[in-house]
């Protein structure tokens, strides 16, 4: 439904007022909320929490089709809102449905090999019978390690069924694209649900994971999605995009998100080019751009903080490793590295907000439930044995995380611009509320108050935002956070709220960075029976609180973010075992992992807010 008449109080409410925090918080480029008025009734000028899923591969994907998947974009985009579909292996009798809609979605096919699995699949494309091919058809696991061999080639090539320079495969993945493009124009509801245009750069040089979700605000987008083969490094990718979406269409607008650094053997936040060169202020600015945001928890673990380490929630769906994780493979030690350019050249390249999404590969957007997971790979982990022998080798398999924007509406333009200004939170798969602010002039009072969004925005910056230079002898700032238990629904109960956390990082006097973990609101409860996984009813259905930094220094660089748990629930490996009977110590035949005391039966389910960063 459309509006007939422009929200007067639009332009006087927060959205882009409020005075100099208000402005940075919401402001981008120079370009305010609340140039573009409200088009939906709903439309609330303080913004209201969207979830959705931006990280979703279908049967257009090279793995995976292999993995058996045959439901394409539209079908992941009508299970987005409902819908029920099949689940691999072709010919089986799994259906998935989800627990509760989502707001927005994005389809994010594989760029690679777009043309060169169509030129597979159709008989009518030249190159139909290239050995590749008929391996493709064939043997999708030598298929499988075959493509991915390329993904990590520093200078990948096409395969010569393509033709001289790649043509029938580029002319194939052109039409591809166009049906994925159809699929999120057909999909795309203004006011009840958003779809983007969107794909995945897969690049996986030398086996690091450096893999983006590429995601577009509109539907004026490149007739052909830049891939591994045009771009084999994160900078080219970057550099192609400016170049031809925001410089070249007019209209265009596009912005990355990688994913799943612990995978990237500390490549992914290195703090330097591609080439090894330093970062300078353009490649500070061009990274900053382009990626605001980082995916910090799906189906293949979390990536917030290394396990190992003081901070035992780091160990959270990301088990300690053997060797140990890299440095620089997980979001929090972005973020230290990120403030440490900024010293040097004055620009922080690692300024990202969070998100969370699944990775499905089974066309199945936000099938985050715990309970009744069925995998999200295809026929990799189609059987319950599968999915459980495949969790003892990593234990960091879940079902997956969703993303949380602040938006005015249910509109690519709200949403969109909520991604760029960072106004996003992560969750583990669960759906609290969480609200953050912070500012110099944020009352004690806030938590009790009516209007506690309206006093954030004008007294502070949200979540995502930079704070504002303080006045002269200020003292420390203040951040408020506010969390609303998950309602659940009847198959998926929601867990209490245990705790709320700030996590600071920041840059000490020496120029060595720092990290400190602070509770400042409720304590920990024992939660779930692990044996029954009966869930206990300690725990709190709302906390909010107000923190104040003891230890800040107005000469020093820091950020600040809250992590929300959860009071701790049984694990899908739990509920499933129990929901099979399963007695330790002599479990079934493939079901050893019920009793394998080095997976967790419980888990503190949670939510990470974007930072809000200080720069002296």
């Amino acid at each position: 439904m459309q509006h007939s008449l422009r929200f007067v109080s639009w332009i006087a409410l927060v959205a882009c007022g409020g005075g100099k925090a208000g402005e940075d918080a919401a402001c981008t480029g120079g370009k305010c909320d609340d140039d573009v008025p409200p088009v939906c009734d709903d439309a609330d000028p303080l913004r209201r929490p969207l979830f959705g899923d931006l990280h979703i591969h279908t049967s257009f994907s090279f793995d995976a089709y292999l993995f058996e998947n045959r439901s394409d974009p539209n079908a992941a985009y009508a299970f987005a809102r409902g819908a029920t579909i099949p689940l691999a292996p072709v010919g089986g009798t799994r259906t998935a449905t989800i627990d509760r809609p989502l707001d927005f979605a994005a389809v994010t096919d594989h760029s690679e090999f777009l043309g060169e699995v169509a030129t597979c699949l159709d008989p009518a494309l030249p190159g139909y019978d290239a050995p590749l091919c008929r391996l493709y058809r064939e043997n999708p696991q030598l298929a499988f390690a075959t493509f991915g061999q390329v993904l990590a080639d520093t200078n990948p090539q096409r395969p010569v069924f393509c033709g001289p320079g790649g043509a029938n495969c580029i002319a194939a993945g052109k039409t591809v694209w166009s049906r994925e493009r159809d699929a999120a124009a057909a999909a795309n509801d203004t006011c009840a649900f958003t779809s983007f245009v969107a794909y995945e750069w897969t690049g996986t040089t030398a086996g690091n994971n450096l893999h983006r979700n590429v995601i577009f605000r509109s539907d004026v987008v490149p007739d052909l999605p830049i891939s591994y083969y045009e771009q084999p490094t994160p900078d080219g990718l970057w550099r192609q995009l400016t170049d031809t979406c925001k410089t070249a269409l007019p209209g265009c607008d596009v912005l990355a998100i990688p994913h799943n650094s612990n995978f990237s053997n500390g490549v992914m936040f290195a703090p330097q080019q591609a080439n090894g060169a330093p970062f300078d202020v353009e490649a500070a600015q061009l990274r900053a751009a382009t990626e605001p945001l980082v995916e910090v928890h799906q189906v293949k673990g979390d990536s917030e903080c290394a396990p190992g380490g003081p901070d035992e929630e780091c160990a959270f769906e990301n088990p300690p490793r053997d060797p140990p994780s890299a440095p620089l493979s997980f979001v929090r030690e972005a973020l230290l590295a990120g403030m440490e350019v900024a010293s040097t050249v004055g620009v922080n390249p690692f300024q990202l907000g969070f998100i969370g999404s699944t990775d499905t590969h089974n066309s199945t957007p936000g099938a985050t439930a715990e309970a009744g997971y069925q995998g999200s790979h295809g026929t990799t982990d189609d059987t319950l044995a599968e999915r459980l022998n495949l969790n003892e080798a990593r234990s960091g398999i879940n079902p997956g995380g969703l993303a949380v924007v602040w938006a005015e509406e249910n509109t690519r333009e709200s949403i969109f611009a909520a991604l760029l200004r960072r106004e996003t939170y992560a969750t583990s798969g669960t759906r609290p509320i969480v609200r953050a602010f912070g500012g110099f002039d944020l009352p004690d009072s806030i938590c009790s108050s009516p209007t506690l969004a309206g006093d954030g925005y004008a007294h502070g910056v949200p979540m995502g935002g930079v704070l504002p230079k303080p006045p002269r002898g200020a003292a420390a700032p203040r951040f408020v956070v506010s969390a609303t238990r998950d309602p659940g629904t009847a198959s998926e109960p929601s867990a209490p709220l245990e705790r709320i956390q700030i996590v600071k990082g920041w840059i000490d006097g020496d120029g060595h960075s720092q990290e400190r973990v602070f509770d400042i609101a409720g304590t920990p409860v024992i939660g779930a029976n692990p044996q029954t996984c009966e869930q206990s009813t300690e725990g709190s259905a709302a906390l909010c609180a107000v923190w104040q930094d003891p230890q800040w220094d107005p000469a020093q660089r820091a950020f600040y973010y809250a992590r929300v748990l959860e009071a701790p629930s049984c694990r899908w490996t739990a509920r499933t075992c129990v929901a099979m009977n399963v007695t330790c110590p002599n479990p079934p035949p493939g079901l050893a992992a019920c009793c394998d005391p080095a997976i967790p039966r419980t888990q503190r389910e949670r939510a990470w807010t974007s930072p809000i960063w200080f720069e002296p």
